[in-house]
């Protein structure tokens, strides 16, 4: 399943909501979502690319609505629309181990939509010391990601070009 929004404030009184942080492309391929853990047809559409509302089928007034709230929207990731060259879905990118080159930086943890770019926030491996150090955040562009291998579940990162080496 893929990440496609969450169930965010009641829209009207007919069981519509807001979808935030909504991945318009997943939502505007599925004909039915997950929410907790239920499968749900869509039955309505409405808003636009960033202020997405949703009707689904079973959540009919503005309380069914309210009690869903907060709870993510998946999608099956076969209803997904194919990806472009260089593009991944965030479910693939977590857990993977970040290089730089040979040298070991951490494990992606999630990624990260901000204003400017999304970027991946890294878990940094523990020093011998015993300290926690603070995530790193690798934007994705070309200068800071040389590579990203799902098969072999590692991301290179260019520490000079993040002033960390």
């Amino acid at each position: 399943m893929l990440h496609a929004g969450r169930v965010g404030a009641p829209h009207g009184l007919g069981g519509a909501f807001r979808v935030s942080q909504p991945n318009t492309a997943l939502l505007r391929a599925a004909e039915t979502v997950l929410v907790d853990g239920i499968s749900r047809r869509v039955t309505g559409r409405s808003g636009h690319e960033s202020r997405v509302i949703l009707h689904l089928e079973g959540c009919d007034d503005r309380d069914a609505a309210l009690a869903l709230r907060g709870h993510d929207v998946l999608v099956a990731r076969e209803l997904a629309p194919p990806l472009g060259a260089d593009e991944w879905w965030a479910e693939d990118l977590e857990g993977l181990t970040v290089k730089d080159g040979e040298r070991a930086v951490g494990t992606v943890r999630r990624l990260l939509a901000l204003p400017s770019c999304e970027v991946l926030e890294v878990s940094r491996n523990d020093p011998e010391d015993g300290t926690r150090p603070l995530p790193l955040l690798v934007p994705l562009v070309g200068d800071a990601v040389r590579d990203v291998d799902l098969d072999a579940g590692v991301v290179d990162v260019d520490l000079d070009f993040l002033g960390e080496a």
